[in-house]
């Protein structure tokens, strides 16, 4: 059935899809570029997208393995590539407390993650 269809292109279902954002996404990086007058914005591609996921995952989790799946990788190696080992500047965080749901609500939408429970008070933190 497939051998029927008309060959138009290599691909069986085309990429005309892919095309059109891939060519919205390097028009409106050209533009954010040169209104906020940074080149170095043409250096953004959707590979450094994947880098950078995979790079703050690990950071969170601090678990290779997790990343590796995260990515669908077989091999470790190749994960290895994607998570790039920085190291942070230091472990700093905006604490906050929160007495009432609705403040742990609040919290928990701006970014917040929840650290314990003492005296009837929950504490939260969020990287600065």
């Amino acid at each position: 059935m497939l051998n029927d269809l008309p060959h138009t292109e290599q691909k069986i279902f085309g990429s005309t899809l892919l095309n059109y954002v891939r060519r919205n996404f390097t028009a409106q990086r050209k533009k954010i570029a040169r209104k906020l007058k940074n080149p170095r914005l043409m250096r953004i591609h959707f590979h450094t997208f994947r880098h950078w996921k995979a790079t703050m995952e690990y950071h969170k989790t601090k678990d290779i393995l997790h990343v590796k799946q995260l990515l669908g990788h077989k091999n470790i190696n190749n994960t290895m590539l994607y998570t790039q080992l920085i190291r942070f500047e230091g472990d700093e965080y905006h604490v906050k407390v929160a007495k009432t749901l609705e403040e742990v609500k609040e919290l928990l939408a701006t970014g917040f993650e929840y650290v314990k429970d003492h005296d009837g008070i929950s504490v939260f933190r969020k990287r600065k």
